[in-house]
This record gives C-alpha cells, sequence and structure tokens, in this order.
C-alpha cells in the first residue's frame, strides 16, 4: 500500500495545512503501518516554473527535435503523474494565497495534465483528502465572501477531472491569533480549528475505508 502526500505551504515550520495533512496522515499509517509513504513538498522544493510550458511544447515536438530541457521536462512531468497512479490514496495539502492557488501549486497542477493528458481521470476512484487553510473568513456573509478563488478550483480539478473520492478539509481564519484587527474572531478562530482537525481525522479515516 502507497500513500502519496503532496504539502505546498512555503512556511513548513508553521504549516498549518501541514498540521491536518499528519492528522489525516496518521489514520493511514495506524491502519497500514507496513505501507510506504511518498511525499513531494512543492513549497519546500518548487517545480521550475518553465517546466510546464516545455513539457507542453515537447508533445508538439517529434522526439528527435526535443531539446534538452524539454525532454528534463517532459520527464518530469511522467514523474509526476506515475507518483499519483502508483498511489492507493491521496493527501493533498493546499493552503489559499492572495486569494487563489499559489504559483508552485498551479505548476505542478499544470505538469500533470501535461503529463496524463487534459481529459485523463488520473485519481479516478482513488479516496482523496484536500486539505486547505485560509488565514482570513471567506464564507457566505463575511466582507470578502467571493474573494477565495482556491477552493472552487481544487475541487473542479481533483474533484471533477480527476475524478478522485474526494474528501474536503477546509479550515479559515488561521492567522487570527496572530494578525492585529483579527482579535474579535479569536474564539470563532478556535472552533474552526477544532472542527478542521476532527474533519482531518476523518478524512484519514476515509482514505483507509472507515
Amino acid at each position: 500500500m502507497n500513500l502519496f502526500r503532496l504539502d505546498a505551504s512555503i512556511v513548513p515550520a508553521a504549516s498549518a495545512s501541514a498540521e491536518l495533512a499528519s492528522l489525516a496522515e496518521a489514520e493511514w499509517s495506524a491502519a497500514h503501518p507496513d505501507s510506504t509513504v511518498t511525499r513531494r513538498h512543492i513549497g519546500a522544493a518548487p517545480l521550475p516554473a518553465d517546466a510546464w510550458a516545455l513539457a507542453t511544447t515537447a508533445g508538439f515536438t517529434p522526439e528527435a527535435d526535443r531539446s534538452q530541457a524539454q525532454r528534463d521536462a517532459a520527464a518530469l512531468a511522467a514523474t509526476l503523474v506515475e507518483e499519483l497512479r502508483g498511489a492507493d490514496a491521496v493527501i493533498l495539502a493546499v493552503p489559499l494565497y492572495n486569494f487563489g492557488v499559489s504559483q508552485h501549486f498551479k505548476t505542478w497542477v499544470d505538469l500533470v495534465i501535461a503529463g496524463a493528458g487534459p481529459t485523463d481521470p488520473v485519481l479516478k476512484g482513488k479516496p482523496t483528502a484536500l486539505i486547505t487553510t485560509i488565514g482570513g473568513g471567506y464564507s457566505p456573509g463575511t466582507p470578502r465572501e467571493g474573494w477565495d478563488h482556491s477552493t472552487s478550483y481544487l475541487e473542479r480539478i481533483v474533484g471533477e477531472l480527476w475524478q478522485a473520492d474526494l474528501t474536503l478539509v477546509k479550515r479559515e481564519l488561521t492567522l487570527a491569533a496572530s494578525t492585529p484587527g483579527m482579535e474579535g474572531l479569536r474564539d470563532l478562530a478556535d472552533q474552526e480549528y477544532a472542527a478542521a482537525k476532527g474533519q482531518a481525522r476523518e478524512a484519514g479515516l476515509a482514505l483507509v475505508g472507515n
């Protein structure tokens, strides 16, 4: 059994998404103590920003005419696809940055699509925990309702395009404890935190079919 885990936080030592992902992973490991975990941390080790264009153009270039950079990018895309294909379950820990998905996460998605093809359901039927964390509050009725341009994209790609058996864990207000002006939201943030931890454990159980 193999679990694939992707982390996308740019601050690994203080990552809210990584903390929740680790709770989900712990449930998997408890059920499969002899399993392997394939890890890719694109926040700490970003993929090359130009790799998607190179991998995509490689697909339209005869192999003999490809540059070495195109060959390397195509090989990287193939590796990313195989990491997903080879997994029995998947955890994706993806924070919101600047109201959307980060450049380094989008690069990963684009490379997977370049390697698998634009219509390939690369995660079809695979139990997948999608964990996303948000510094502020974007729920209905808040001043920034509608500013979360990440979660719907993540669900569209992972759940609809890639057809994963998806469980979403979403925690808002992660910055309330440390950000001036958010003091009045700290009790609500604590509630969000407690709920998200429970949801992460439940997502981990869903990965193993419990």
